[in-house]
C-alpha cells in the first residue's frame, strides 16, 4: 500500500480475499467489481484478480482486488499473494458453520505469511439473504468479534447488501493509515518532534 504521485490516482492498495471453498469469494469480487452476480460462477483455480478505481475522501484510490481459491491443494500458491497486501478479508458463509469456526484459522494463517500488525483484517460474513438457511446466531458474531478482534461485516453477493459499503470501510481505513504515516513523515522529515531536527 502506499501514496503514489500519479495523474491517474492518489492511492493503490491491494487487497486480498481468502476462505473456504464455496463461499462466495469469487461473487462477491464480481458484484463490487462489476455490479453482477451469477449463480452458476465456477469456482476459482489458484487466483483471480480485478481492478476498480473509486472516489473516497475527495482522494481517487485504485484497488488491485485478489480472489484466492479455498481449496487446499492451491494454499502454497495463494499465500503467496498475502505478501504486499494492505487489507485481507475473510470471507465465510452464514448458512455454513464450518466456514465460520475456520475464521480462527485463516487468522493464524494471516499471522504465519504477513507481518500481522501492518495488515488490515476484516470478516465478509456472505449470503446473509439466506434467512432460512442460516446457522450462524447475532451473538455468535459479536463473540467471535471479541475472541478474534476482528470485525465482521454481513453481506450478499447474491442482492449486493453491504458489499459496497464493506469495501468503502476498508479503504476508509486504510486512506486514514496512509495519511497518518505521510503526515509523519513529512513531520520527521521537517524535524518537528525530532530531537535531532533543526528549530522552526
Amino acid at each position: 500500500m502506499s501514496l503514489t504521485k500519479n495523474k491517474d490516482y492518489d492511492y493503490i492498495f491491494k487487497l486480498v480475499l481468502i476462505g473456504d471453498t464455496c463461499v462466495g469469494k469469487s461473487c462477491i469480487l464480481v458484484r463490487f467489481s462489476d455490479d453482477i452476480f451469477d449463480d452458476n460462477y465456477v469456482t476459482t483455480i489458484g487466483v483471480d484478480f480485478r481492478f476498480k478505481t473509486m472516489a473516497i475522501k475527495n482522494k481517487i484510490v485504485k484497488i488491485q482486488i485478489w480472489d484466492t481459491a479455498g481449496q487446499e491443494r492451491y494454499r502454497s500458491i495463494t499465500t503467496a499473494y498475502y505478501r504486499g497486501a494492505a487489507a485481507i478479508i475473510i470471507c465465510c458463509d452464514c448458512t455454513n458453520r464450518e466456514s465460520f469456526d475456520n475464521i480462527k484459522n485463516w487468522i493464524e494463517e494471516i499471522s504465519k505469511y504477513t507481518d500481522n500488525d501492518s495488515v488490515d483484517k476484516i470478516v465478509f460474513l456472505n449470503k446473509c439473504d439466506l434467512n432460512e438457511e442460516r446457522c450462524i446466531k447475532k451473538e455468535e458474531i459479536e463473540q467471535s468479534e471479541k475472541e478474534n478482534g476482528i470485525k465482521i461485516l454481513e453481506v450478499s453477493a447474491k442482492t449486493g447488501e453491504g458489499i459496497d459499503a464493506g469495501f468503502e470501510y476498508i479503504i476508509n481505513k486504510l486512506i486514514d493509515k496512509n495519511t497518518q504515516k505521510d503526515s509523519n513523515t513529512l513531520n520527521l522529515q521537517a524535524g518537528i518532534g525530532n530531537k535531532g531536527g533543526c528549530c522552526i
